[in-house]
């Protein structure tokens, strides 16, 4: 959920606060499959374990780098530096669905809200150390 504060910017919701509290849709995350397997499969491969020297996207390596940041600093990752033959040009809508998709596959669930496109919302939502399974 989001609020809007007195300057008109959006925030995210206090209890929001990270990824363990379903800060994505299930519809969203099957775009991001599909934005994935587009733009990114060729270099991180089809199970997002990495190929060569483009890194895991899921797993203890990529969590290590990861957690404790924001989904924001990870969106502007990839929106600068992504897709490495053409950086720069996925849209705000396609970081946000593909961003979905690795936080599914890293084990986060999902909920009932789309996580946001604005940079200055990704920057509130901290990623977690996924919840065990169970």
């Amino acid at each position: 959920m989001l609020l809007i504060s007195a300057a008109g910017v959006p925030r995210a919701q206090e209890a929001t606060g990270g990824t363990n509290n379903g800060v994505y849709t299930e519809a969203q995350a099957e775009r991001g499959r599909a934005a994935f397997a587009k733009y990114c499969q060729s270099c991180h491969g089809d199970t997002m374990a990495g190929i060569d020297t483009a890194p895991a996207l899921v797993g203890g390596n990529f969590l290590n780098d990861w957690i404790g940041q924001s989904v924001g600093d990870l969106a502007e990752r990839i929106r600068m530096t992504m897709p490495q033959n053409d950086p720069g040009t996925l849209s705000s809508a396609v970081t946000a669905d593909i961003i979905a998709q690795i936080l599914k596959a890293n084990g986060y669930a999902a909920g009932a809200a789309e996580l946001p496109r604005n940079a200055q919302v990704q920057q509130m939502i901290r990623i977690d150390a996924p919840k065990p399974a169970g």
